[in-house]
């Protein structure tokens, strides 16, 4: 008997803990071609602090998204991105900075601007509170797989490192 209370409580604990992030809604779903985010360009370490300089006098926090439109994970997590709850989500709460890593040979600098490992793997994502500190270093590379998460694991990651004012 107890061995299933116990586990009553513990689905209901995780279903109280999965509920207090949003969900995305049945019209929410990922419809091919993937977006292409990157441009190709090079960005400089005094862009990039202007950049989130500029994001955090607005009272949003900056996102940082290496990657490269040659990347399948890159593309997925721009769709997911892009469906509409989760836009309207990011757009209250956050600004997003692309920046086009090439073929591993542009712009890997920033990732040592931003003290963040600089290696393969994208897309490398990272999230900065309104005091430029990154909220995620361990998991900024948890995202080169995701081709094989769901939409929902991704919007709940975002969701995890909204700064509460």
């Amino acid at each position: 008997m107890n061995k299933y209370l116990i586990f009553f409580l513990t689905i209901l604990i995780s279903m109280q803990a999965y509920s207090e992030f949003e969900q995305l809604t049945p019209n929410d779903i990922l419809i091919p071609p993937m977006p292409l985010p990157y441009d190709e360009q090079v960005v400089s370490s005094e862009e990039l602090f202007e950049f989130i300089k500029n994001t955090i006098i607005t009272g949003k926090q900056p996102v940082i998204i290496f990657g490269g439109n040659w990347c399948p994970d890159c593309r997925i997590l721009e769709g997911t991105l892009e469906l509409a709850t989760v836009k309207s989500f990011i757009n209250k709460n956050y600004q997003i900075k692309h920046i086009d890593i090439g073929r591993y040979d542009r712009n890997m600098d920033l990732m040592n601007f931003l003290n963040i490992e600089n290696r393969k793997g994208v897309p490398r994502v990272v999230i900065l509170d309104l005091d430029k500190e990154i909220l995620n270093s361990s998991t900024s590379s948890e995202w080169t797989t995701a081709r094989d998460r769901k939409q929902q694991e991704i919007f709940d990651y975002f969701q995890k490192f909204v700064v509460k004012n």
